[in-house]
C-alpha cells in the first residue's frame, strides 16, 4: 500500500515541468556561484548588476530548455543521449547570452547591461556539471531507495561478452524496475578487455567459467550476449555450463529488439533450438523474387507447420495472388488473422480437402495458379502405420489429384514437399510419400508442368515433433520418453526448410529431387539430457529418461538418399540434386492408379501392393512385418517351383 503511494506520488509530481523548473533553478544558482568563483569566493562584485542579470539568464535558460527539450527525458533512466541534450542546451544558453550582450553594446537597448565573458564560460561549466549531476543523483536515489523497495531478491548474474551488446545487456538488467540484479562480471576472450572495469564491473577471462568460481560468486545466471555467435561455439559453451547450478540465458539478435532497445523480458533461457547447428535465414532472395513476381501461387496444407511458413515467406514478395488451402479450419483462421495483422491482404484462404477432386477442380478453374507448393500430407509415423487407408488417400491419392489438375490447368511448376522417411521406407507413411515422389516423376514425363520434389528431415518445433513433446514432459515433471538410446535424427528449422523449398522451386527445371543439407544428425537421448539441464534441472535426479522401445515403423536413423542414388551440387551449398534411378514409368503409373482404386474399396492388400511399387519398403517393428515374411515365403516357393520344373524338364 505504502509502495503504491510512493509510486503514484513519483509519477504524479516528477513531471517534465517539475524537471524544467529545477533545471532553471540549477542554472540560476550556477550563475550566482560563477560570480563568487570569479571573485575568489568574496562579494567584491556589483550585486545590483547580478540582480539585473539573473532574471535575464533564467529566461534565456527557460527558452533554451524548451527548444532543446532536455527536460523531457525520464530522469531515472538518464543516459548518454540525455547528457548530450543538456550539453546542447547549455551551448544555446551561452550563444544567446553572448549574442544579446554584443547586440546591446551596439544598440544599447538594455542600458548598461553586460555579462563578462569569463562569467559566461564559468557559468556554462557549472551548469553542465550541475544539471548532469542532479540527474544521476536522482537516478541513484530512485534505484537505491524507491525501486529497491519493490524489487525481488538480488540475484548474481554473469554476462558472457564484454562488447557493445554486453554493455547494453548490463543497462537493461540494472534499469529493470521489477528485478534486482547484480552483475558480478563480464566474461570475454579479448585480452585487451580482461582485467579492466566496464560500468565498474570487472571483465574476466573465459577460463574462470568453472563450478568453483560460480559457487564462490554465488552466480545464478549466465547470460550470453554476443551477436552473430556461431551455433557450434554456442553449443560448446552452453554444454560446458549445463552441469553447473546456473540458468543459461541468451540475448536475442539486435533486429529482434523492440524499437532498437533491449528489454529484460527479451532475455530468454537458452532453448535447445538455439544449440542445433542451423544457419540464420535471409528471407529475401532475388531468384525467388523473380520466380514469384506477378504469379498466382497455390499452397496446399497452407496452415500446417511447413505450409504456413511457406505462406509467410511468399507474402514478403510481389506475387499476384496467393491461394491457401487447408482442411483444418481453426489453424487456417489463425493464419488468416496473423497475415491480416501483418498487413498482408492479397491472399485467399480456402477450407478444402485435396482428396475432393471436384472441389480442387473448381479452385484450379477459378484461380488458374502458375505455381503450386504441395505441403498437405499426413506425417505421423505410428498413427499412419495402422491407418494406411487415410495415409494412401491423402499422401498418394491427394497428391495425384493436385498433380493431375496442375497438368490439366497448365501450371508452370509443381513443388512437392517430401520427407527423408520416403528413403528406403520402413513404415506406411514413408512408403506413401515415396509413391507420391514416383507419381510425380511419372507426370514429369508428360513434359508439360515442371514437377520438382524437395526432400528433408525433421523440422524443429513442428506439430508432433520431439522437442515440443519433451517440453510438455518436462513441465509435467517427466519422465522424458525416448524410443531407443541410439536413435538419431536430422533437424532443420521451419524457416530454413521453407526457404529452401522456395529456392529449390525457383531453381528447378523439372524432374529433380532436391536434397537439403541437414547438417549433423543429433542423438535424441543426448537431446533429451540437454533439454533437462537447460531447464535448470538435473538428470536423472530431477527428471529421468525412459527408453520405451522403437515405435511401429520407426528407424534408428534416417537417410536422405535411397540405394542407388547419388547427388549433384547446385549453386546453393545447402541444396543438392539427387540422381534418380530409372523407373518403368508406365508400369509405376498403372500400379499407383490401381493402388488408389483398391484403397477406395478398402482392399486389405493395399500394403502388399505398396511393397510391390516400392520394393525397398521393408516394415520394421510393426505387425505389417508379417507381409514381408509372406512375400519372402512366396518368392522362396516360386524359386522352388522353378527349380522343380527345370529338373522335370531335364
Amino acid at each position: 500500500m505504502i509502495q503504491n503511494y510512493i509510486n503514484n506520488t513519483v509519477s504524479k509530481y516528477a513531471s517534465k515541468w517539475l524537471v524544467l523548473f529545477i533545471d532553471v533553478l540549477i542554472v540560476a544558482f550556477a550563475f550566482i556561484l560563477s560570480y563568487f568563483i570569479l571573485f575568489n569566493l568574496t562579494m567584491n562584485f556589483d550585486v545590483n548588476k547580478l540582480i539585473v542579470q539573473l532574471p535575464f539568464i533564467s529566461m534565456i535558460s527557460l527558452i533554451s530548455f524548451l527548444i532543446i527539450g532536455s527536460y523531457k527525458g525520464v530522469v531515472r533512466h538518464t543516459g548518454v543521449r540525455d547528457v548530450y541534450n543538456i550539453f546542447n542546451a547549455i551551448c544555446l544558453i551561452s550563444i544567446i547570452t553572448i549574442v544579446a550582450v554584443v547586440i546591446n553594446r551596439k544598440l544599447d537597448f538594455l542600458g548598461n547591461f553586460t555579462v563578462p565573458l569569463t562569467i559566461i564560460i564559468i557559468h556554462s561549466l557549472l551548469s553542465f556539471i550541475g544539471l548532469t549531476a542532479s540527474r544521476y543523483l536522482f537516478k541513484a536515489m530512485y534505484t537505491n531507495f524507491v525501486a529497491s523497495g519493490y524489487k525481488t531478491a538480488t540475484k548474481n548474474v554473469l554476462i558472457y561478452g564484454a562488447g557493445e551488446s554486453g554493455i547494453l545487456t548490463y543497462n537493461a538488467l540494472t534499469n529493470a524496475s521489477k528485478s534486482k540484479v547484480k552483475v558480478v562480471g563480464y566474461v570475454d576472450k579479448d585480452d585487451q578487455k580482461v582485467g579492466k572495469l566496464i560500468n565498474g564491473v570487472q571483465v574476466f577471462n573465459s577460463d574462470v567459467l568453472t563450478e568453483s568460481f560460480i559457487l564462490r560468486k554465488d552466480i545464478s545466471e549466465v547470460i550470453f550476449s554476443i551477436q552473430n555467435i556461431d551455433h557450434k561455439k554456442l553449443r560448446v559453451l552452453v554444454e560446458s555450463l549445463v552441469d553447473f547450478p546456473v540458468l543459461v540465458k541468451i540475448v536475442p539478435p539486435v533486429e529482434d529488439w523492440i524499437n532498437g532497445e533491449l528489454k529484460i523480458s527479451q532475455i530468454k533461457q537458452v532453448q535447445i533450438e538455439d544449440l542445433l547447428d542451423r544457419a540464420t535465414i535471409d528471407i529475401k532472395n532475388s531468384k525467388i523474387e523473380e520466380e514469384l513476381k506477378d504469379k498466382t501461387v497455390l499452397v496446399t496444407g497452407g496452415a500446417g507447420s511447413i505450409g504456413s511458413e511457406i505462406v509467410r515467406q511468399i507474402c514478403t514478395y510481389k506475387y499476384k495472388s496467393l491461394i491457401i488451402i487447408d482442411q483444418a479450419e481453426s489453424a487456417l483462421y489463425d493464419l488468416q488473422q496473423e497475415l491480416k495483422q501483418n498487413n498482408f491482404h492479397n491472399f485467399i484462404p480456402i477450407v478444402g480437402d485435396i482428396r475432393d477432386k471436384n472441389r480442387m477442380n473448381n479452385i484450379f478453374q477459378e484461380h488458374c495458379p502458375d505455381l503450386v507448393f504441395h505441403a498437405a500430407a499426413y506425417k505421423h509415423v505410428p498413427l499412419m502405420e495402422y491407418n494406411s487407408y487415410e495415409a494412401i488417400k491423402i499422401n498418394v491419392a491427394g497428391t495425384k489429384v493436385i498433380c493431375d489438375l496442375s497438368v490439366q490447368y497448365n501450371v508452370d511448376k509443381f513443388v512437392f514437399v517430401s520427407t527423408d522417411k520416403a528413403v528406403n521406407p520402413t513404415n506406411v507413411m514413408g512408403a506413401t510419400k515415396r509413391i507420391a515422389e514416383m507419381y510425380i516423376s511419372c507426370m514429369q514425363q508428360l513434359n508439360k508442368t515442371k514437377f520438382i520434389t524437395t526432400r528433408f528431415g525433421n523440422v524443429l518445433g513442428s506439430n508432433g515433433s520431439v522437442i515440443p513433446l519433451f517440453k510438455k514432459q518436462i513441465e509435467k515433471g517427466g519422465p522424458l520418453t525416448v524410443t531407443h538410446q541410439d536413435v538419431t535424427r536430422f533437424f532443420m528449422t521451419i524457416p530454413e526448410a521453407s526457404q529452401l523449398v522456395l529456392e529449390a522451386g525457383a531453381m528447378g527445371t523439372g524432374g529433380e529431387i532436391f536434397i537439403f543439407d541437414m547438417g549433423e544428425s543429433v542423438k535424441i537421448f543426448d537431446l533429451a539430457k540437454n533439454m533437462i539441464k537447460l531447464s535448470g534441472l538435473k538428470y536423472p535426479e530431477d527428471i529421468d529418461i525412459k527408453v520405451t522401445g522403437l515405435r511401429p515403423g520407426e528407424k534408428l536413423y534416417e537417410e536422405l538418399l535411397a540405394n542407388g542414388e547419388n547427388t549433384l551440387p547446385t549453386y546453393h551449398k545447402k541444396i543438392m540434386i539427387s540422381k534418380i534411378r530409372e523407373l518403368d514409368y508406365t508400369k509405376i503409373r498403372s500400379n499407383i492408379n490401381q493402388l488408389c482404386v483398391s484403397n477406395m474399396f478398402f482392399d486389405t492388400d493395399t500394403v502388399r501392393l505398396m511393397k510391390e511399387i516400392v520394393p525397398e519398403y521393408i516394415s520394421k517393428n510393426s505387425e505389417l512385418c508379417k507381409i514381408d515374411e509372406e512375400v519372402r515365403k512366396e518368392e522362396q516357393n516360386n524359386k522352388t517351383d522353378v527349380l522343380e520344373n527345370k529338373i522335370l524338364q531335364s
